[in-house]
Formats: structure tokens, C-alpha cells, sequence
């Protein structure tokens, strides 16, 4: 490919330079098979600035936070409550102590159903969520279903992959106490205008909570902003190491919310009788917390403000200008979703006659990583009638080139399997 076929690309990111900040970017599969890295909508790659603040945090400042008064642990609770007020204005919080530090999106999203929803819905209560949910986003509030007796609802996906926002307010007229809708969908990369749908749910009286972990990574968000309640996402996603994640929530709602977990750094005081829980963010972070990974969070921060998040969009929506009508020229090649903006680079399909983990199969030879299966969306599978596909997901460090590498990788496969 010259450099002429996707300018803006190279307009818009020096990438080749970033890409020499991925140790992991410059290995190989095999022998003269370089790696391809095509999934980081599961879990992207770790500069070195990230891998070098984990490993000095080990090194250098390993102690336990809060309570310790000798220098290391001074260090590390400093360097641990430096990294959440870097959290907190990347993401516009109005305060530092509306972030919580927790493992994953996962668990920040389970930490809403089991406080905030435990204590604010009674049976009967209406919780909105849409057909493109992550299962991290579905399950929980399925099992407070089963357990409490509230209703679920769901926005409509349409046959391109966007929402169906015209039966928004039909559904917002049935007084849903909480909306909990993604930001991206980890498998047709759309995103939907999240103001537009937070102030109609406000407007209806329901809270959001944004699943953040798809969106956080690619595109600038400021939750005052945008107006989100609850968000809630992942390191692992954005740089940063595996085991930490955050939830962020207005601190009103924090306040008047219940611990998730009991035990150590939670609690003001405790008796034999009862116990006082500590101060928001502290009095959801029971026990010894993720220190380093939170550190390295931080890092990660730095890292992406440093790259640019603005300029982080703008190139990956060129890449997703330049391959979405080539992968639509493959013969056979059927994508879930094709929706062309918003949307992030993402890319979900099937080939006629080859299924979706032979496809992943075949792109491992040839050195490309991509992920096969329902990726944790399979309502979104099943509406669409198709049990599994493969995914190619791009971030800021992938090239164009690496996308023409994918797609002569799956004429090959429609050659293997002809």
C-alpha cells in the first residue's frame, strides 16, 4: 500500500513512532511472521512508560496505602492517590474522590447493582438497557431481576447496528428508574450521541450509568459534560495493566450509597456492635487495593493525554474510513453492524461457509490476532442469527498496512476453504 491510499492516517498520527513504545509490537509469531495485534477491544498492548512505572512501583515503593507512616508506604499512597486525581480529570469528574478504584468494568457495574439499585429499586422498578450490551452490562442487572423483581427493558438495535433512538421516548415514558447503556459496542464499534440520550432519560427522571469500556480508550469523555451518573471501565482496555478498573459516580450518589465490600480501608470505626464506613472513594475500596496497577493507570493516563485523544479519534475514524468499504468488498464477507459512523474501529463478521474460529485460525498463521466467538454480546449475536463471528478491533497503534495484511489474509481463506 503506498502512503497515498490512507493520508489522513498518516496526517493525523506519526504511528510508526508510537508503535516503538510497544515492546510487544516489535515481536514475532513464529519465524519471520511478525505479530499482527488486532484485539484490543479485549485487552490492548502496554507501552513501555506503563510497564516501567509497574515495575519501579515493585521496585522501588512497594507498601501497603493509607496506613503506614514510614517513607515507602507515604510513597505509595501518594503515588496511588496521584494516579486517581489523574482518573478524574481525564475523565472531567468535578473531584477526585468521585472516582472509584475497582478491578474491572465488571465489578464497577456489579458495585451499582448492589448498592445504588439494592437500596433505590423496589419490585416492579424499570431499568432501561439496550439489545448491544455487553454482558458485563446485562447479567447484573438480570440477576437483580431474579433476586428483586425489577423489569428490564431494552433500546432496539437496528439491522445496521445503531440504536433505534426513535423508540427512546415510548421507552423513557415507562418511568425507568435507571438507564445503563454503552458508550461503544465492543462488537460493531458504534457509538451513540450520549448526550442527546442522557438528557432525554434525565428528562423522563432516570439516572445512566455508561459503560465506558469501549469508549474510554478511543474518544475524550467528560462525564459533566455528557451529564453520565455512573461510569464505569477498565484499565486493560486503555493501556494500562490487567486488575484495575474505575467507577466513577456524582458524589452525592456515592454518599448515599451502601458499601459493596466489608473488611479493611472501608470503615471509620468498628465495634463488636457495628461499624462506621469511611469517606467516599475509600469506603468502596475494601482491602488491599490493585496499588501498582492503579499507578500504572495513571501511567496510562499520561501516556494517552501525551498521544492526544482528540487526535486518538480523528485517526481511527480514518482507518475505519479507509477499511470498512474493503472488508465490505470481500467476497462472502458478511459484517455485523454496518453502520458507518459514529463508530469506532471495530469489525465483527462471518464468511459464507467458514466459520469463525477456522477464520482466526487461519489470520493466526499468518500472524494475525483477532477474536472469535460472541464476545460477550450474544443476544446481539443471536438477534442477528449468527452464532459467532470474528472480530478485528484496531486502536491508535495499528496501521493501515496491517489492515491490508487482514484482508489478503482472508482472501487466502476463502481460497483454503473453496
Amino acid at each position: 500500500m503506498s502512503p497515498s491510499d490512507c493520508p489522513d492516517c498518516r496526517r493525523i498520527l506519526d504511528v510508526e513512532r508510537l508503535r516503538a513504545d510497544f515492546p510487544i509490537l516489535q515481536r514475532e509469531v513464529r519465524a519471520g511472521v511478525p505479530l499482527i495485534y488486532l484485539d484490543s477491544t479485549a485487552t490492548s498492548q502496554k507501552p513501555r512508560a506503563v510497564l516501567q512505572t509497574l515495575a519501579q512501583m515493585y521496585q522501588q515503593h512497594n507498601a501497603n496505602i493509607h496506613r503506614g507512616v514510614y517513607t515507602l508506604a507515604e510513597e505509595a499512597t501518594a503515588a496511588y492517590e496521584d494516579a486517581r486525581a489523574k482518573v478524574a480529570r481525564f475523565i472531567g469528574a468535578a473531584e477526585a474522590e468521585e472516582v472509584v478504584f475497582v478491578r474491572n468494568a465488571t465489578e464497577a457495574i456489579n458495585l451499582v447493582a448492589y448498592t445504588w439499585a439494592r437500596a433505590n429499586l423496589q419490585p416492579g422498578d424499570l431499568v432501561l438497557l439496550t439489545e448491544m450490551e455487553h454482558h458485563a452490562n446485562l447479567v447484573p442487572w438480570q440477576m437483580l431481576a431474579e433476586a428483586r423483581g425489577i423489569r428490564l427493558a431494552f433500546v432496539p438495535v437496528k439491522p445496521d447496528g445503531a440504536l433505534d433512538l426513535e423508540a427512546l421516548p415510548r421507552l423513557l415514558a415507562q418511568g425507568p428508574k435507571l438507564m445503563a447503556v454503552s458508550g461503544m459496542s465492543n462488537v460493531t464499534g458504534y457509538q451513540p450521541p450520549l448526550a442527546e440520550i442522557i438528557r432525554q432519560a434525565h428528562e423522563a427522571g432516570a439516572l445512566v450509568l455508561v459503560d465506558g469500556a469501549q469508549l474510554v480508550p478511543h474518544k475524550a469523555i467528560d462525564v459533566q459534560q455528557v451529564g453520565a451518573d455512573f461510569l464505569a471501565f477498565s484499565a486493560h482496555k486503555m493501556l494500562g495493566p490487567t486488575g484495575v478498573g474505575v467507577l466513577y459516580a456524582r458524589r452525592a450518589l456515592l454518599e448515599a450509597m451502601p458499601p459493596f465490600l466489608g473488611g479493611g480501608d472501608m470503615i471509620k470505626r468498628v465495634t463488636l456492635d457495628g461499624f462506621a464506613a469511611n469517606d467516599v472513594p475509600h469506603k468502596f475500596e475494601a482491602g488491599t487495593p490493585p496499588i501498582a496497577e492503579a499507578v500504572a493507570l495513571g501511567a496510562a493516563v499520561d501516556y494517552l493525554q501525551g498521544v492526544g485523544m482528540d487526535k486518538i479519534h480523528a485517526y481511527e475514524q480514518a482507518l475505519t474510513a479507509y477499511l470498512l468499504p474493503r472488508l465490505q468488498e470481500v467476497p462472502g464477507l458478511h459484517l455485523l453492524g454496518t453502520v458507518v459512523a459514529p463508530r469506532g474501529a471495530v469489525f465483527s463478521f462471518w464468511m459464507d461457509d467458514i466459520h469463525a474460529h477456522d477464520i482466526a485460525q487461519i489470520l493466526d498463521h499468518y500472524g494475525i490476532a483477532v477474536r472469535a466467538g460472541h464476545h460477550c454480546a450474544q443476544p446481539l449475536h443471536l438477534k442477528f442469527g449468527v452464532p459467532a463471528t470474528a472480530r478485528a478491533s484496531f486502536y491508535f497503534y495499528n496501521t493501515p498496512e496491517e489492515g491490508d495484511h487482514l484482508i489478503a489474509a482472508l482472501y487466502k481463506a476463502k481460497e483454503v476453504f473453496a
